[in-house]
């Protein structure tokens, strides 16, 4: 077979995939760590920003704190550390501004297929400028997904019977119409997950009344939007400081909380179940509405900032209806119990799809990749796949937080390579039997619909998931470079020749 010669393409060391949170983070770590290497980012749509320019829905919040969910190169410095949708944008702006990432970004450009050749030690990606429909291919030696797992054109939207008798609005959060007036209407909220819990007391500010309607309940706790702790620290130590302060202080009280969960999950259940005592009102049915069936963390607990959900329903501005849908009926819900649910607009805020790697087409030397029988090298590369990188974060604390350490580990590879004078790096399994488990091994409905699907995880170091902060900080920035695991190859030598 014949080898394109190398100089007639334009060859980026790294395209990155998605300008999102973990996309920007990524080019900026390459810009600080590996300035030598050239990169690209294509992005589908026309902004920067990820979900945090797709999701446009009443109260866009983060439900982490923005101390570990920012950056370590770029301290977090707004007032709120549980920030709003627009102002988390805004820093992925300045992010982007501060680190010239906004000119290398390729907007309007989606990916239709990625294809490595080992004969030419190189990513062909296909893709499409969304405005013309023209396709073309970019070239590149590694390729950083950092396009997250879920479907962005497309939340998870069940089917409830009798809908079609319905003559109100009903809308899904990932598509908020932006010129909805919902101002004295009945909102009946479908779901009990991050969303739910951010829309209600959002939506109760104009509304006439928000019913959420939720199958079973989820754990949720008050946090303060303004972390009162910098206030402590602020008069004494630098910007950068107040930073670092503030960063520890959070990775460590997350470690213990999940830690705790883990743990003394009856202890930790009894624990939540008594602060939310304490900020509902009197007498209000707390095990019917807010005592899930499961252990703490077996799903992501939802933050309430300045208990606003608590507030809501004091005022009576806001109300909740556990149990299951029977039907839709012409002016609202009918529930199983045959209590009836009267509203104007129904949300269905009802989970996200599971897309993983935006539904991208992978072949290897012509061999198309089944992910399902992948397995994960620490949390970022998989068995067999050379020069790729997906971008998973942490699910029980803050994504970018995992995103971060990754991206510096990436780096010290980069480097190694280049000192050995070696091009290609594949995670090849042991030759051991191993038991393998989900990629992401927790209960949350979007990750069971799709469990079946996606790569799997070890039984050991470097074959598992980890949660650890501290742990993981320690492997990706100082530990162990290139592993047993990891087979490196210098450029076939007549790509090296032509190279030269």
């Amino acid at each position: 077979m014949s080898v394109t010669p190398i100089h007639k393409k334009q060859i980026y060391d790294v395209l990155i995939f998605g300008a999102g949170v973990s996309g920007i983070g990524c080019a900026a770590t390459l810009r600080q760590k590996s300035p030598e290497k050239t990169w690209t980012i294509l992005e589908m749509r026309h902004d920067l920003g990820g979900t945090w320019d797709l999701f446009k829905y009443p109260g866009i919040r983060s439900d982490s704190d923005l101390y570990t969910f920012s950056y370590e190169f770029k301290p977090w410095d707004r007032k709120r550390s549980i920030a709003r949708g627009d102002e988390i944008k805004d820093y992925l702006d300045d992010t982007a501004k501060e680190f010239d990432v906004k000119d290398h970004i390729q907007f309007h450009t989606k990916i239709l297929s990625c294809s490595w050749d080992s004969q030419q030690a190189l990513w062909t990606v296909r893709v499409e400028n969304t405005k013309t429909g023209e396709q073309s291919d970019v070239f590149g030696r590694w390729i950083f997904s950092g396009t997250g797992y879920y479907d962005y054109d497309k939340g998870y939207r069940p089917s409830f019977p009798n809908e079609d008798a319905y003559k109100g609005e009903i809308i899904h959060p990932q598509h908020w119409p932006e010129d909805l007036d919902y101002s004295g209407k009945r909102i009946a909220v479908i779901g009990s997950g991050a969303t739910a819990v951010t829309l209600l007391p959002s939506l109760a500010e104009k509304a006439a009344h928000v019913i959420q309607v939720q199958r079973t309940p989820t754990y949720v706790l008050p946090v303060p939007q303004v972390d009162p702790w910098q206030y402590l620290f602020r008069p004494f130590v630098s910007k950068n400081t107040l930073h670092r302060l503030m960063r520890a202080k959070n990775i460590l009280r997350q470690k213990l909380l999940w830690g705790a969960s883990r743990r003394f999950p009856r202890m930790m259940r009894q624990f939540i179940r008594l602060v939310n005592k304490v900020y509902l009102p009197s007498h209000y049915p707390v095990d019917t509405h807010f005592n899930p069936p499961y252990d703490p963390w077996d799903q992501r607990l939802c933050a309430v900032p300045d208990g606003d959900l608590y507030k809501s329903l004091r005022k009576g501005e806001c109300s909740i209806v556990t149990g299951t849908i029977a039907r839709f009926t012409e002016k609202g819900i009918e529930m199983s119990s045959g209590e009836t649910v009267e509203a104007d607009i129904i949300v269905t805020a009802t989970g996200l799809n599971i897309k993983l790697l935006g539904g991208v087409t992978y072949t290897v030397d012509g061999e198309e990749i089944d992910w399902s029988q992948r397995v994960v090298f620490k949390g970022m590369m998989y068995n067999g796949i050379p020069n790729f990188v997906m971008a998973l974060g942490y699910t029980q604390s803050s994504w970018t937080l995992k995103v971060g350490l990754l991206c510096e580990y990436l780096c010290r590879l980069f480097a190694e390579m280049d000192r050995r004078g070696m091009a290609v790096c594949t995670p090849e399994l042991p030759d051991r039997p191993m038991e393998l488990r989900p990629l992401l091994d927790f209960g949350a409905g979007y990750v069971r619909r799709a469990i079946d699907k996606m790569p799997r995880q070890g039984d050991a170091f470097p074959w598992e998931m980890t949660f650890n902060y501290s742990e993981d900080a320690e492997m990706m920035k100082e530990g162990e470079v290139v592993a047993p695991e990891l087979r490196l190859s210098p450029l076939p030598e007549a790509l090296a020749y032509a190279a030269e």
